[in-house]
């Protein structure tokens, strides 16, 4: 498993983050802010409301602007109330275009 933003650099700069947002995050907005905050940093991906109340985020791009959405994620700024983000980095497989909410 990928654990770090450098391990996820396949020597283009691109990198796959993947992080699961716990807290009050369904119900509030929280996946349109990501959407809305992805696509002004220039990434691609998607939000999902998952089964157990998280939402799990999956954005592709330059690994720098990736890592700002993470900081983004766990600033506190967000709507809803954030708990908790895990993460996960690897290489960006090049499979999204655009941003959905799913």
């Amino acid at each position: 498993m990928v654990t770090g933003p450098a391990a996820a650099d396949s020597g283009s700069g691109e990198a796959r983050l993947t992080a699961w947002v716990e807290g009050r995050v369904q119900g509030v907005g929280f996946r349109w802010w990501v959407r809305s905050q992805a696509l002004a940093l220039g990434l691609v991906g998607q939000a999902e409301n998952l089964a157990d109340g998280r939402v799990k985020v999956i954005v592709e791009g330059p690994i720098g602007l990736c890592a700002e959405l993470l900081g983004l994620l766990q600033a506190g700024g967000t709507p809803g109330r954030v708990r908790r983000v895990a993460s996960r980095w690897a290489p960006a497989s090049g499979g999204f275009a655009g941003f959905t909410e799913l």
